[in-house]
């Protein structure tokens, strides 16, 4: 559909992790996209107090990705994304 029309792809979401479509194109997508974020605290319509409460309900990690635009790791794992990935920057191949 995008191609025949030369259409534009909108992708609206909150960030769910550091994976998937959505998040590489956040991240490493290039110049072709433009990116927008709004976090909660910059929207006059949500009060402190209703985000205080959600802080505190949802804990950190999750108001965090919920409401302040981030890409943020779940926790579950051993390392975060981004130490798995700077292991990699200095790695020469084997010689095999």
């Amino acid at each position: 559909m995008l191609a025949v029309a030369d259409g534009d792809l909108w992708m609206l979401s909150t960030p769910a992790g550091k994976s998937g479509f959505f998040y590489e194109n956040w991240e490493h997508g290039g110049d072709e996209w433009e990116r927008m974020a709004v976090p909660a605290t910059e929207c006059s319509r949500i009060s402190e107090k209703f985000l205080d409460g959600e802080r505190r309900q949802m804990g950190e990690i999750w108001f965090r990705q919920e409401y302040m635009c981030e890409f943020v790791d779940s926790g579950a794992s051993m390392f975060d994304r981004d130490m798995v990935l700077r292991a990699f920057d200095d790695v020469e191949p084997l010689g095999i």
